[in-house]
């Protein structure tokens, strides 16, 4: 029942940043609504679903219930509407004092005595809540069932293998797959839990890692984002034909603004530009190959394309339109108050134009205030190319008033 030719769906990580993902997901559901042809309504717009980090969690929830796709992406939008940072992490004074206290405190001169104690605090927050929240948004007891009665042709979620320094794609797919071995990258199949998304979605430091079993031995696995050097690549070996992909900043967002120097880079300064080139760097070069291998095909007389195993991929990619650091730098003020105070010392501080450190907060805002402003524009970026979304998905089957 999915659609032809086969549409994969690419969702890059990014933490909270991820809310525009949602945002777009919004808007694609209503120009569907409104112009699709009533056997394109029956079917789920995306064959292929390729998720990393907080992408990783959407893609997967969207998996689940590939079968209702609008229902789908209502339910992840309400979570979204609604976040509250304690959702997804330890946001009480108790909660971030064991976690993110007792962390610093290794990584300072008192590392000393917290080994004396026997203690090993493994990340700057509990993302125990999240487990939680996955059981309620995420029923993948479903996915077999939906990929058998092909509503869904793969899920694909991906992450880092801190043991063997590898990027692994781990996938679930209706038919037979021939997992894909590169260079530092490898692709797995089996069946997906939320250990493999929590995994998937452990930011580097502040998140833990997670513990997984691959071919009998078990290994500890972060962030799908690290080492992630061609995340378009898992839904082509997937079979997609065409992909979406939404990204999380950078691709289309104004040049970045001038910061007045200040003095020497706080920790937050420096972890935020580490995190944005582990979450944004890859998918924009990517994008750029893809482009680029599609325009040389093109060139290339159609006896030779056939003696090639490269094919072009349509592809359309749904960017911020504004910088998402500076959304964060408004909303800094609605962390929670625990969470603002372990920041601080890492140089997060100020709301607005006194605001620092708004590239890291911009991963761990969680707040409503937040997210619905991000998702506010992915409907309005998306909404802005209305045309080309409709060329992209040939959306054509009735004729209705602009969105």
């Amino acid at each position: 029942m999915y659609d032809t030719p086969l549409t994969g769906l690419i969702l890059s990580g990014g933490g909270a940043r991820a809310a525009y993902q949602v945002g777009v997901l919004q808007a694609i559901a209503q120009l569907r609504r409104s112009h699709a042809s009533d056997t394109a309504l029956r079917r789920n717009p995306f064959g292929v679903i390729c998720g990393t980090s907080a992408g990783a969690v959407n893609a997967a929830a969207l998996a689940c219930n590939a079968d209702h796709f609008d229902a789908a992406v209502d339910a992840v939008a309400e979570v979204w509407h609604n976040f509250s940072a304690d959702q997804v992490y330890r946001a009480d004074s108790l909660g971030v004092i064991r976690s993110g206290a007792q962390w610093l405190t290794m990584l300072s001169i008192g590392w000393v005595i917290a080994r004396w104690r026997r203690a090993r605090p493994r990340s700057l927050l509990d993302n125990s809540p999240l487990a939680e929240l996955l059981e309620r948004l995420v029923p993948l007891e479903r996915l077999p069932r939906l990929l058998t009665k092909r509503h869904l042709q793969a899920l694909a979620v991906t992450a880092s293998g801190y043991n063997s320094g590898e990027h692994l794609t781990f996938f679930q797919a209706a038919g037979p797959v021939d997992p894909w071995v590169r260079t530092q990258r490898v692709a797995v199949q089996a069946p997906l839990t939320h250990r493999h998304l929590l995994a998937s979605s452990a930011i580097p430091f502040v998140f833990p890692a997670m513990e997984l079993e691959l071919e009998g031995r078990t290994g500890w696995y972060g962030d799908g984002s690290m080492r992630q050097t061609a995340p378009i690549s898992p839904a082509i070996h997937l079979g997609a034909q065409r992909v979406l992909i939404i990204g999380a900043g950078r691709l289309q967002e104004p040049p970045g603004r001038h910061v007045q120097n200040t003095g020497y880079p706080s920790l937050a300064q420096i972890a935020g530009h580490a995190l944005s080139s582990i979450f944004l760097d890859s998918l924009a070069t990517d994008v750029e190959r893809l482009q680029r291998i599609n325009r040389t095909l093109a060139l290339l007389p159609e006896e030779v394309r056939m003696g090639t195993s490269l094919r072009p991929v349509d592809a359309l990619v749904i960017a911020p339109s504004q910088r998402l650091d500076d959304i964060a730098a408004r909303h800094q003020g609605a962390l929670p108050a625990p969470v603002r105070a372990l920041l601080r010392g890492a140089g997060v501080s100020g709301q607005g134009a006194d605001a620092r450190g708004a590239a890291l907060a911009s991963y761990l805002l969680f707040e409503a205030p937040y997210t619905q402003e991000l998702m506010a524009l992915g409907r309005a970026d998306t909404l802005a190319r209305r045309d080309e979304v409709l060329a992209f998905f040939r959306w054509r089957g009735r004729s209705a008033a602009p969105a």
